[in-house]
């Protein structure tokens, strides 16, 4: 009996007392439980088609939803009632939009059109202007030096973008495909954001119902960060394109670029995503510029310098500030792998998803250090303290 109990005792202190161990054997349980749900994925099939149908509608909704609120909260402030509010702010997007249908869409449809219906010729007038550089002076001195012949050159860097420009209208295409989906989201939306402003301001209390009494304060800490950095990130990085749109069509309309408007349009929803946006965009804005004229190029690196400059020294810093505190090295990694992984929907998704997975994380790290007891200062450090 007494074999027993000591054989109990070191099994305790050797695993059930040994934090390290216990830790381990909460990842085999966590792995063991993974592998047995990736045995079993055909269980999941219907709720992952249910994600998939109502997360475009859900994206869509919290991104005008984070956009609208704070007009709907001034308002009510102003002693209207929310219904009423929110009525109004119906009325004002209406006009809006009908205000762009009938000014801005036309415009905006004549030029995408003629732009789409040169851009091949324009590609192809640009790959001749780069294969007569190349086969300039210069190049035909460092083909001596190096023995890397102009043709080389010319063949792969022509390879190289004829590669990326096929990309990038592969990836048109898909968007193109998605248009039915994106509509029907788009229709919906109206409805769920109409409850979620009535009611939004309540959700976190029912969720908080669900979680146990002891962890509410610091669940409750957590979602006000989350929804911190999120309203923060969404509502900055709106401006932030908005102004870079409006920047680039006046500097285009001062040198006389074509198909301006199409131009700043397309730089401004691409520089929604964070430092490879605007290397996207100016792809087409050199094209054109460059089978315009040289002059034309050099007017439209300028511009282009100019607004990067206002955009990055006064612009970002005063609305995006460093509210994410994330490193641009961490978001450029994070852009890439997201994209790899997800497509266009984890390019966009990518930075304010990291910021709540990092939100999360945090919380949960501190949770884990106040548990443990891994954590304490040691005596010394408590001795250097006081």
């Amino acid at each position: 009996m007494s074999t027993l109990k000591t054989g109990e005792g070191r099994f305790k202190k050797f695993f059930l007392n040994n934090k390290f161990v216990l830790f381990l054997l909460i990842l085999l349980l966590i792995g063991l439980n993974i592998w047995v749900f990736n045995l079993i994925s055909f269980v999941f099939e219907p709720f992952i088609v249910l994600v998939q149908t109502i997360l475009l509608p859900l994206i869509l909704t919290g991104v005008v939803y984070y956009l609208t609120n704070p007009i709907v909260n001034l308002l009510e402030k102003r002693r209207i009632k929310r219904v009423y509010s929110i009525i109004i702010l119906y009325l004002v997007i209406i006009a809006i939009i009908t205000l762009l249908i009938f000014a801005v869409i036309p415009v905006i449809r004549i030029q995408g059109m003629d732009l789409i219906n040169n851009f091949p010729a324009y590609s192809a007038e640009a790959k001749l202007w780069f294969k007569k550089l190349i086969g300039g002076a210069f190049f035909n001195r460092f083909q001596h030096t190096t023995g890397y012949s102009s043709t080389d050159w010319t063949n792969t860097v022509i390879g190289q973008l004829t590669s990326f420009i096929n990309r990038l209208a592969s990836s048109w295409r898909g968007v193109v495909g998605a248009i039915t989906e994106v509509v029907l989201a788009i229709v919906v939306v109206p409805f769920i954001l109409f409850y979620l402003l009535l009611d939004g301001s309540r959700l976190p209390h029912y969720i908080l119902n669900l979680i146990p009494t002891k962890l509410r304060p610091q669940s409750f800490e957590m979602m006000e960060e989350m929804n911190h950095q999120i309203s923060s990130y969404i509502r900055g990085q709106v401006i932030v394109s908005f102004c870079i749109g409006l920047l680039l069509y006046i500097g285009y309309l001062i040198i006389g670029l074509k198909y301006s408007l199409v131009l700043a349009i397309a730089a401004a929803f691409t520089s929604i995503v964070p430092y490879l946006g605007p290397a996207i965009a100016i792809t087409p804005a050199l094209i054109v510029a460059t089978v315009t004229s040289p002059a034309m190029l050099f007017k439209m690196i300028i511009v282009w310098t100019i607004v990067q400059l206002i955009e990055g020294k006064f612009i970002s810093p005063q609305i995006m500030g460093k509210s994410l505190h994330i490193h641009p090295i961490t978001i450029i990694f994070i852009i890439l792998t997201a994209g790899n992984l997800f497509g266009l929907v984890g390019i966009i998704l990518a930075v304010p998803g990291y910021a709540v997975l990092k939100v999360i994380v945090t919380h949960l790290f501190q949770w884990f250090k106040r548990r443990s007891g891994l954590y304490r200062p040691s005596e010394q450090q408590e001795k250097e303290v006081r």
